[in-house]
């Protein structure tokens, strides 16, 4: 099993902006549908973060969810809007080990 993490570090004040945008994301289907899906926000360290968090049985299902959900028009248009809130961005890839 993969869990893949997209960290956005948001501008100052921004969030609400990107949580609408993430609610407007979830009604149109955008993300992929996976029980393990969880969209975080901080609540120590780092201030003003969203994290997206998917899970994966493989890096093969990662790689075909992006080009499927990243090919859609709509996934461009959005994420135009989404990336003007955001200041910077990291992804981890992790790979977990029992349970």
């Amino acid at each position: 099993m993969y869990i893949v993490r997209d960290i956005f570090h948001l501008k100052f004040g921004h969030y609400r902006d990107v949580k609408v945008l993430l609610d407007e994301a979830a009604s149109k289907k955008m993300f992929a549908e996976n029980p393990g899906n969880r969209v975080l926000t901080d609540f120590t360290g780092d201030a003003y973060r969203v994290i997206l968090e998917q899970g994966f049985k493989s890096l093969e299902e990662y790689e075909k969810t992006l080009a499927s959900d990243m090919g859609k028009p709509e996934w461009g248009s959005w994420y135009m809007r989404f990336k003007d809130h955001v200041e910077r961005s990291h992804r981890e890839i992790l790979r977990q080990v029992s349970l």
